[in-house]
């Protein structure tokens, strides 16, 4: 059985959570809750000295770190396939993806947050101020560039979910979450609602996770 360390806030582990519903994986969910520090855990840093989730444990190897996580699972269990068939078009879906893995995430995340209040003393409308300006930014270049691409089908390529739409929707919810309106980006959203009417995406919900509360 695999074991997912998730929290059900993190929109990394959100995106494993939409992979492995995708594949059609049982998973045992294990709960690290960030906001009481968990994740410092003496036991828990044994295991990922990183202190973050996700992390991934099943009978072969243990993985951190989202993006290798999903894409471990894409190699090991190839139906349905989360990156096209073409060099070109795996391109395209990682570099989708990557622009909001690597560029918007890592700015907007827990730790970066609690930095700019907690050892900074920034203000909470500074704070707030930071991630809106990181957010639009990323998201109007991914409006941009989703919205004038003939590629962008009901997903982000195409007409399946890919790695690209696994990385959108929990960027998209951590996006509500601080009451920041995606109404300007009318193709995110219209990829965002063929998403949620799928179960794999609705299971992996933060609101559908036994830790959230």
């Amino acid at each position: 059985m695999i074991k997912l360390y998730s929290y059900f806030r993190s929109s990394a582990a959100y995106r494993v959570r939409i992979a492995l519903n995708l594949k059609s994986l049982p998973y045992e969910y294990l709960p690290v809750h960030l906001v009481k520090g968990e994740q410092r855990d003496e036991r828990y840093r044994a295991l990922n000295p990183q202190a973050l989730v996700p992390m991934l444990i099943d009978d072969r190897e243990t993985i951190t770190q989202s993006m290798a996580i999903v894409e471990y699972l894409d190699e090991t269990v190839p139906e349905p396939p989360l990156l096209p068939a073409t060099p070109e078009a795996r391109a395209r879906v990682r570099a989708i993806a990557q622009a909001i893995a690597c560029d918007i995430h890592p700015l907007n995340n827990l730790r970066v947050l609690k930095y700019l209040t907690g050892t900074l003393g920034v203000s909470e409308d500074a704070k707030n101020g930071w991630y809106r300006h990181w957010i639009e930014l990323g998201l109007a270049a991914l409006e941009a560039q989703l919205a004038r691409d003939s590629r962008t089908g009901a997903f982000c390529h195409g007409e399946k979910p890919t790695l690209a739409d696994v990385c959108l929707i929990p960027q998209l919810a951590n996006a509500r979450r601080y009451a920041f309106s995606i109404d300007a980006y009318p193709t995110l959203g219209r990829i965002e609602s063929h998403c949620l009417a799928l179960d794999a995406f609705a299971r992996a919900a933060p609101a559908r996770q036994p830790d959230a509360g």
